[in-house]
């Protein structure tokens, strides 16, 4: 497992991870419907390698390792998420090939591009300019011409935090904007997700696709 642990942000998800078991956490699902409904609409290759960026213990490298992708990278902030996934998926097939990596996604230099980026609500908690254009510079280098980026916010009318933090709200339109021109968007939904204790919480998502280099 590569780590590199920046001090402040890191620890506010270490300390949540820490305290607070899977069904406390107003993200869990299990399973990833919308991620997968969106793969299946872009025609993701098997063959090509995808990062889930903010992905904590998501179970979206569960379902990419049933489905045969063997290229999978795992981000996160918290060493704790990431412990907990990766204890989960012991001894599953493919699992000894994933790459789980320990970083904060903004500083995050990636050693090969990638097919998919995909990132469930990791971009609305940067609510500063100069923190999302340092994403999207780094989702630009990192997605391979002509490949696919997938990205969940919450919408308009999504809740105004989450884990004690502000968050910034899209619609399709905005999102969008927000990684032009690098991105083109390709696809996008609307979903209502609901927490464990059964709160609301409407989400966009987006599909798009890289430029090619020209």
């Amino acid at each position: 497992m590569s780590t590199d642990l920046p001090p402040v942000r890191a620890e506010h998800w270490e300390t949540i991870y820490r305290e607070r078991s899977s069904d406390e956490l107003s993200w869990s699902q299990s399973e990833p419907a919308t991620s997968l409904q969106l793969i299946d609409e872009i025609g993701l290759d098997t063959e090509k390698a995808v990062v889930d960026v903010g992905a904590g213990e998501s179970a979206l490298v569960d379902a990419l390792l049933a489905r045969g992708h063997r290229r999978v990278t795992v981000l996160d902030l918290s060493l704790q998420a990431l412990a907990r996934a990766r204890a989960r998926l012991d001894g599953a097939p493919g699992a000894a090939a994933v790459e789980w990596v320990v970083h904060d996604v903004l500083t995050w230099t990636p050693g090969t591009t990638f097919g998919l980026w995909h990132d469930r609500a990791v971009f609305h908690f940067l609510t500063e300019p100069a923190d999302r254009r340092a994403y999207v510079d780094t989702a630009a280098r990192a997605v391979a011409p002509e490949g696919f980026l997938i990205v969940a916010t919450f919408s308009l009318d999504g809740p105004e935090k989450c884990s004690g933090l502000p968050v910034q709200r899209y619609d399709a339109a905005a999102l969008a904007e927000q990684f032009a021109p690098s991105f083109t968007p390709v696809t996008a939904h609307t979903q209502t997700h609901r927490t464990p204790w059964d709160a609301v919480q409407p989400f966009t998502w987006l599909a798009l696709r890289r430029r090619s280099e020209r």
